[in-house]
């Protein structure tokens, strides 16, 4: 029992060692910066303009347009990075295959584009 206890602690040594970092960095921040936060500060931000009272208001398309258009070409990055680390093992098939992923993606993008999507008024 006590050598399956031996081998958790070089964890429980790492998971105290971490909350003493990140206790001692919340503290060093609390002692070497002055905190003294103005209106600007403490304001809620949130897409650019000032909030409002009614959180059911209307909101235009267009901001879940961009949204959507964030996240489409957000998962293409996240397609590539894997891609791009694996591409000597996949051969031609692979690279054929990201090839038509992104002129797919890339007509979309066009299409997009000549619709006016990206276009803010």
């Amino acid at each position: 029992m006590t050598e399956m206890l031996q081998e958790y602690l070089p964890i429980l040594i790492f998971l105290g060692l971490s909350v003493v970092i990140a206790i001692g960095a919340v503290v060093g921040s609390i002692v070497v910066v002055p905190q003294k936060p103005d209106p600007e500060k403490d304001s809620a931000y949130e897409c650019g303009f000032e909030a409002f009272e009614d959180a059911r208001a209307k909101f235009q398309v267009r901001f879940y347009l961009v949204a959507i258009l964030f996240i489409i070409f957000d998962l293409e990055i996240a397609f590539l990075f894997p891609w791009a680390v694996s591409l000597g093992n996949i051969g031609l098939f692979g690279f054929w295959s990201m090839m038509v992923f992104l002129a797919v993606l890339t007509i979309g993008f066009i299409y997009e584009w000549k619709k006016g999507a990206l276009e803010w008024e």
